[in-house]
């Protein structure tokens, strides 16, 4: 009894936060929400004994994830406005993606029943003795080794593509020289004025 009312619990909790994420106005608050809903993700991970996705998902997609979503957000420039201008050209195409994931989630809340998690059943069963991480470490690095390997060759293009479309020329922004900084001497850098007594000092534009 305690396990289901606890299932209900984060999954009620996850329902609202995602369903916070598409309508909240502020893009702060959205990124805010959704990494309430990824916690209580995790903790519907940990409640049908799936320990290793829980800190997985904690880690990765809260720890850096979602707090890189925040950080790009609030430190870029970004027209939201221009952004939600299109929002009426793609709406027939959203609310069908949304029609489709309705049906689906009501297929899977139709075949599915809580009694094995009344009744205290794992939903993530394992080998005997060994624990959730050591059987799906032992899979991912025995029969998946080559997609493992594939998807971290995919992720590493991604960041490589994503990298160099950041630090592409654009005219009027000021980029540092490392190599020049470094050579750079105390007689280039600094300039000491002796001004005279009640001449002022000169400045920029000339004017005294």
């Amino acid at each position: 009894m305690t396990q289901a009312f606890i299932f209900y619990l984060l999954a009620g909790v996850t329902l609202l936060s995602g369903l916070m994420v598409i309508s909240a106005r502020n893009p702060v608050h959205s990124v805010l929400w959704l990494i309430l809903a990824f916690v209580n993700a995790a903790g519907l991970f940990l409640v049908i004994g799936a320990e290793f996705l829980a800190m997985l998902l904690v880690i990765v997609y809260v720890g850096a994830v979602a707090v890189l979503f925040l950080f790009v957000v609030m430190m870029l420039d970004i027209d939201f406005a221009r952004l939600r201008a299109g929002v009426a050209r793609y709406l027939p195409l959203g609310i069908l993606l949304g029609a489709v994931l309705l049906v689906e989630m009501f297929l899977v809340a139709g075949a599915w029943t809580s009694g094995a998690i009344a009744k205290g059943v794992r939903a993530a069963p394992r080998p005997e003795g060994l624990s959730n991480t050591q059987a799906i470490g032992t899979i991912l690095y025995t029969d998946y080794v080559f997609v493992f390997q594939a998807a971290g060759m995919i992720l590493l293009t991604a960041m490589v593509g994503a990298i160099v479309l950041t630090h592409r020329e654009r005219a009027g922004v000021k980029r540092q020289d490392p190599a020049r900084q470094a050579a750079r001497t105390p007689v280039a850098a600094i300039a000491v004025v002796r001004p005279q007594v009640g001449a002022g000092v000169e400045t920029g534009a000339g004017v005294q």
